[in-house]
């Protein structure tokens, strides 16, 4: 008698294992996530030339850092989010809606590196190699040392890989490759953690930098299991609407930099287009003498960003008034206008209140708070705010306008773009003293500062 193929389930969100069925996952609490997979009954180890060159334990005092472990990609914005460079023998994780431009950012940092004589291997289990080549010819020129593979077998792509021993690989995308040794489809939950794990092995046993495109969920998150964004050095994600021309490159995690930094780009004909002042970028379009918007600050890492906050404020016609925040939490702003309630003592409890930051950008700085009030209030009052305002500053339960992060930086911004006038936490003054030019407007709670619009004095 033949004897019974053995399953396990696995969870798609966590990678949790489970010899049976739930409908919950104990590791994640994440509901209807799990799958059924045969189990891998091979014996087989792979081993990769030259990974085992030294076994032997070696002494932190002892290890060098050379200068040249970081390979600038010739993009600017990348360079930010990864914190310098591409490091040698790094994993890197790029996920993002379809159509959202993972493709064709690596395809750029392949013609960048190329004419560098960089040695690259892109390897595509999607396109075929027309499919590239064509979108290749809109981006301008290749040098002559970028390698395309199209193919599915990691077996034959790590082979390819040992032999020509390129610098920087590219697999586009991880969800198409298997390995053999894996008896489950291409893009389940075992291929892709066995998968990640051998071109982990490959990239620091051999030195080579390897990006993995990630497909993503309904959700926004890399399809597959969450160990998957554990296994790599950094994690870097595709914001914003396939449909709008702006995209920006958010870093999730950098082992070798930090992640707050954001790069953004500009999607045109000839590729994706770095945008050199996102501030002025997201403010084009700003209408002149409307009531219910205002500009705040908010840093992305060491870059100040300048947002436009609009907020719609009327009454409702029904029992209960609705709110919408796009852009920001929601629960944030339902918390911010109980305080403007409370103590600023405005009756907002039978209107209807939408806060949108205009472009599509989503911030989560508590830095935006003042400008979320202020904008409420002039929606609320009809106030018109000067367009040559900003603020910036944490608003408290209390109602106190709390201190920032890098409040010389955002001025100096808001400075840099003609603007005239700052709301700002004024216990931050003391780190202002040395800034001539702009007119600097010190609050200590938000009654002072719906004070400060409703005297008209910006």
């Amino acid at each position: 008698m033949a004897k019974a193929k053995k399953t396990i389930f696995f969870c798609q969100n966590c990678g949790y294992e489970s010899s049976k069925w739930m409908g919950q996952c104990p590791g994640c609490r994440e509901w209807n996530s799990f799958v059924e997979e045969p189990v891998t009954s091979s014996k087989k180890t792979s081993s990769i030339s030259g990974i085992r060159e030294r076994v032997e334990p070696q002494k932190l005092t002892e290890v060098e850092i050379k200068e040249n472990d970081r390979t600038l990609t010739g993009i600017g914005e990348l360079d930010r989010v990864l914190g310098g460079g591409i490091v040698r023998g790094s994993m890197m994780l790029v996920g993002g809606d379809p159509g959202i431009g993972k493709s064709t950012l690596l395809l750029q940092v392949c013609r960048e590196l190329s004419r560098q004589g960089k040695q690259i291997l892109y390897v595509s289990g999607e396109e075929s190699l027309a499919q590239i080549k064509m979108r290749a010819t809109r981006m301008g020129d290749f040098g002559d040392s970028l390698l395309l593979l199209c193919e599915t077998n990691l077996a034959d792509i790590r082979e390819v890989i040992e032999k020509r021993k390129p610098e920087i690989v590219i697999i586009d995308s991880i969800q198409t490759m298997y390995n053999e040794d894996v008896q489950s489809a291409p893009g389940s939950v075992s291929q892709v953690r066995e998968s990640t794990g051998v071109l982990m092995q490959i990239a620091k046993g051999l030195g080579i930098s390897i990006f993995i495109v990630g497909h993503v969920t309904k959700d926004g998150s890399v399809a597959g299991p969450r160990v998957l964004e554990h296994m790599v050095d950094t994690v870097l994600y595709f914001e914003g609407d396939r449909h709008a021309s702006y995209r920006i490159l958010r870093g999730v995690k950098n082992r070798f930099g930090s992640t707050n930094e954001i790069g953004v780009f500009e999607m045109r004909r000839e590729g994706l287009v770095e945008v050199e002042n996102p501030s002025e970028f997201m403010l084009s379009g700003k209408p002149d003498g409307a009531s219910g918007s205002i500009v705040a600050c908010s840093m992305e890492g060491t870059r100040p960003i300048l947002i436009e906050l609009q907020a719609l404020v009327c009454h409702s016609n029904f029992g209960i008034p609705r709110r919408t925040a796009t852009g920001t939490d929601f629960n944030r702003v339902n918390l911010l206008m109980a305080v403007i309630e409370k103590r600023v003592g405005m009756n907002l409890s039978a209107c209807d209140a939408y806060v949108n930051i205009a472009g599509g950008i989503r911030m989560s700085e508590p830095a935006i708070d003042l400008g979320i009030v202020l904008a409420i209030v002039s929606s609320y009052k009809d106030l018109v705010i000067s367009d040559k305002t900003i603020a910036f500053g944490e608003v408290g339960l209390s109602g106190e306008v709390r201190a920032v992060s890098m409040a010389e930086q955002r001025v100096l911004e808001a400075k840099k773009l003609g603007f005239e006038q700052v709301i700002l936490p004024k216990v931050c003054m003391p780190s202002l003293r040395g800034i001539d030019g702009i007119r600097l407007i010190p609050v200590e709670t938000v009654r002072d500062a719906v004070e400060t619009i409703k005297r008209g004095n910006v």
